[in-house]
């Protein structure tokens, strides 16, 4: 009889990954709060955010992950909700659009973009603002072609990116791209 081979010894997580009836339990932080749920394992970060939490800032436009429409920040970092899993952002800081100021209160880039007519429907608006953030904070004196770059898994189809362009510069030039942390 072949001897056995001792079973490889796994780190522990602090949620269980494996789905049961029920689910899969996660917890990550959403604007500053910390968020525990069981979900389906094929339920996307939006789905997540939009239903489960109740923060409808991030849109679905396209179901392609085409559009940017869905952008939130992931560990600091731009990506679309609607390609990624709830469960794969178990235990990361999350940021919508809903937690980029106080409650009430516009954050510098966004009233950048109010002041310099960087959207009109407001569709896109979120995805494109949190696209910026994450440039700004990276790069706080970008070049137009590095702003037309970052912003460039957005789409909108208003505007023709002239004032959303305008409206981030302005925002670089006047100093808003401090990197100051969301505060919601």
């Amino acid at each position: 009889m072949p001897a056995r081979r001792k079973p490889a010894t796994r780190k522990k997580r602090s949620a269980p990954r494996r789905p049961n009836a029920r689910g899969v339990r996660v917890a990550l932080t959403v604007n500053g709060t910390r968020h525990e749920r069981t979900v389906e394992p094929r339920v996307l970060l939006v789905d997540f955010l939009r239903n489960d939490l109740r923060l409808t800032g991030a849109h679905v436009g396209c179901d392609t992950s085409q559009c940017g429409a869905c952008t939130v920040l992931v560990d600091g970092r731009a990506v679309k909700s609607c390609s990624m899993f709830a469960v794969q952002a178990d235990g990361s800081d999350v940021t919508t659009i809903e937690g980029l100021a106080p409650p009430g209160r516009l954050h510098p880039l966004q009233e950048a973009f109010r002041a310099n007519l960087g959207l009109q429907c407001g569709y896109c608006t979120p995805g494109v603002v949190l696209s910026a953030y994450a440039l700004l904070r990276d790069n706080p004196s970008p070049t137009e072609d590095e702003i037309r770059v970052a912003i460039s898994g957005n789409l909108c189809r208003c505007t023709g990116y002239q004032g959303i362009v305008r409206s981030v510069a302005a925002a670089a030039a006047m100093g808003h791209a401090d990197g100051a942390e969301p505060t919601g």
